[in-house]
């Protein structure tokens, strides 16, 4: 077994792969970029090392950088993960030249089946079905025009490296090609450091199946229990299951028996995952991927066995630890994918500091795989995955409930989740029957964003919780101001609400979702008031321990989380937040602007293309600005009429969140933008 092992890569899978060579006593050597320099997988690992700027062909998608590392450091191996150089076989190339064995595929295997081109004309030799398409060597817009007219429509762009949704483009019609083939293409450079693109036809209704294989040195190879990844969002996983649901077992053991096939034909050794789509009855090969998989817990859960060391044995020569006979799966097991997105914003990346991070209670049967922690910053240059929440049940319903209660304790304060994406989706009527296909979530997309209506004893319970952290702030303020006098005491410094006719109480107001609602407190001696609101009177105690809140509401003792926000408090309900902002009567109205003639870049972001020109005119909903970031490319269209003024980007430049991009005139005169210098 090996000494010492580079990781190379970040986040969740860097931390994943430090905890296996832990258990097995392999010293760890991590590498970071500069936005990565305080993160989680540095801290964790034996020693990091520093291979460039933020952006990842500066530094995790560099070779030379990475084979440099290992050479000084006595690296014996690099385990690549998942995303960035793990399918690249020029990589695996170098670690060879260099004397370091690469934990994956050989580069001839990782040719013939990394690439989907390659792969599905192996496969077709073979006698596999495959997916109606175009792979062929000619990748000019012309070719690929052609091509399409041949297989109709609606067709997939698709990178032919790579994996994990990046570089793919669902088109309806000819005329959306360029731009498609453009944007996928620039995608898969940026994320895989390999541009070309595939044909595919889309079909309709299938469900995405998968099989993860695994092979050795002397020929062994075997197959797990399949992996059903239809749940998906813009074609990326966002929860997978094992087994799939209502799956024959003869199509089953049919599609064990190809990706075995698939893996002898080339002499695969190490971990891979053969990807099939499903429908009416019928299997069509997808692709290969030449590497671990995000989704490989959930194999794990029902097998009992550690797959990274699996890689690790192979990859040093040794035997798999176990044959296909001795293979024992068990229950089900159900992988949900934690992500910085905003649902209600389009499901745009999200960036910030995370003020808080609670995991649910872990166990054998509940694990969450992160590579964030709180106080982290999430950047915008890379995957916006921030942890997976796997849990495993005896059977699919006790799983699904389980999975239901972990993502309800699970709480992030910061950036943007999809947490209550999840939450919603896990409770679907269509899921528990496992009557879905890689349609059902864009489908029912909108009824997943909708936001749940408060229960009105919650809505109690928060702004209970508000009013608490409101007189506890009080009650300090006058402390505080008391100690200034040397201790000695005014009756202004009391709290309790005592007046010359009697106890009054104070009244406190709260916008909550865009509502005003005023509450009046009763104060009743430390850590206790009587809350009046909306008609509903109840007494309320509390006791504040640092980030959590204990309190009793109409009688019942709840936990809520508690983190502030400038003068806004974020209050956690059961993993939901709910922000209470202190409403100002005093505040002066808003007044109209002219934001709706700008174009503002809503995060930090890489502008990857600029669609228009200064005067141009343009309608409603053009496309004026494609940006980058978190690997996904997003477009920036014109909010109204009118003619483009004040251009204020270049393609290749970073811009600031809150930039303004552009300037939407009534007219085609152009605005030249006004400069901060004499003149």
């Amino acid at each position: 077994m090996f000494r010492k092992l580079l990781i190379a890569n970040r986040g969740e899978i860097a931390c994943r792969i430090m905890r296996t060579a832990r258990r097995l006593g392999i010293d760890t050597v991590a590498v970071y970029s500069e936005a990565d320099a305080t993160s989680m997988h540095v801290e964790q690992a034996d020693e990091a090392w520093s291979i460039g700027a933020a952006p990842a062909r500066e530094s995790y998608l560099s070779i030379d950088k990475i084979i440099d590392v290992a050479r000084r450091t006595g690296a014996e191996a690099i385990h690549p993960g998942y995303g960035f150089l793990s399918e690249n076989p020029a990589f695996a190339e170098a670690c060879a030249a260099a004397g370091v064995v690469f934990v994956g595929p050989s580069a001839s295997a990782m040719r013939l089946m990394g690439s989907k081109a390659s792969a599905k004309s192996l496969m077709e030799r073979a006698g596999v079905s495959i997916i109606p398409g175009y792979h062929g060597d000619a990748t000019d817009l012309a070719s690929l025009e052609r091509e399409a007219r041949r297989l109709g429509f609606p067709l997939l762009v698709k990178a032919s490296s790579g994996g994990g949704g990046r570089g793919m483009r669902l088109i309806e019609s000819l005329d959306q090609l360029r731009d498609a083939v453009a944007a996928a293409s620039r995608e898969a450079l940026s994320a895989f450091g390999e541009g070309r693109v595939l044909l595919e036809r889309r079909l309709l209704r299938a469900r995405h199946v998968e099989v993860q294989i695994f092979a050795d040195a002397e020929g062994g190879c075997l197959a797990f229990q399949e992996r059903d990844c239809s749940l998906q969002r813009r074609r990326q996983k966002i929860l997978e299951e094992t087994p799939a649901p209502g799956l024959a077992r003869e199509l089953r053991e049919a599609m064990q028996q190809a990706a075995v096939t698939a893996a002898r034909s080339v002499g695969y050794v190490g971990a891979g995952t053969v990807e099939f789509l499903l429908e009416d009855g019928r299997f069509y090969f997808l692709e290969m991927n030449t590497r671990l998989q995000v989704e490989h817990p959930i194999t794990e859960m029902v097998a009992g066995q550690d797959l990274v060391e699996w890689q690790l044995r192979v990859a040093a020569g040794e035997r798999l630890p176990i044959g296909q006979e001795a293979l024992h799966l068990r229950g089900c097991a159900i992988e949900a994918r934690i992500c910085a997105e905003d649902p209600q914003q389009d499901f745009l990346p999200s960036t910030g500091l995370i003020e808080r991070l609670r995991l649910p209670d872990l166990g054998e049967h509940i694990r969450v795989d992160a590579g964030v922690r709180g106080g982290d910053r999430i950047t915008p240059y890379y995957d916006p995955l921030l942890a997976k929440l796997i849990v495993w049940g005896e059977h699919r319903a006790a799983a699904l409930q389980r999975l239901q209660r972990a993502l309800d304790q699970f709480e992030i304060v910061g950036p943007a989740t999809n947490l209550d994406f999840l939450r919603a989706l896990s409770r679907e009527t269509w899921l528990e029957s496992g009557a879905y296909d890689t349609t059902s979530v864009e489908a029912n997309a909108a009824e997943l964003r909708r936001t749940t209506p408060l229960a009105p004893e919650d809505e109690r319970v928060i702004l209970a919780a508000g009013a608490a952290v409101w007189l506890s702030d009080l009650c300090l303020e006058a402390r505080a101001t008391a100690a200034g006098r040397d201790g000695a005491c005014a009756p202004w410094d009391a709290t309790d609400g005592w007046r010359l006719d009697g106890r009054q109480g104070a009244d406190v107001e709260f916008l909550m979702n865009d509502q005003r609602i005023k509450l009046r407190l009763h104060p009743e001696g430390e850590g206790a008031f009587r809350l009046e609101s909306n008609g509903h009177a109840a007494r309320v105690e509390f006791a504040p321990s640092g980030a959590e809140l204990r309190l009793c509401v109409d009688g019942v003792w709840r936990e809520v989380g508690v983190v502030r926000r400038a003068a806004a408090l974020v209050i956690v309900l059961r993993g939901r937040n709910h922000v209470l902002a202190p409403h100002d009567p005093l505040r002066s109205a808003s007044r109209p602007g002219d934001s709706d003639r700008r174009l503002i870049a809503p995060l930090p972001a890489r502008v990857t293309r600029v669609h228009a020109t200064n005067g141009q005119v343009v309608k409603a909903g053009a496309s004026i600005v494609t940006l980058e970031v978190m690997k996904t490319e997003f477009v920036l269209r014109a909010p109204r009429d009118g003619a483009i003024a004040g251009l204020a980007c270049k393609e290749g430049e970073w811009v600031p969140e809150g930039a303004t991009l552009a300037y939407i005139s009534d007219d085609a005169a152009p605005v030249v933008a006004a400069t901060n210098g004499e003149g």
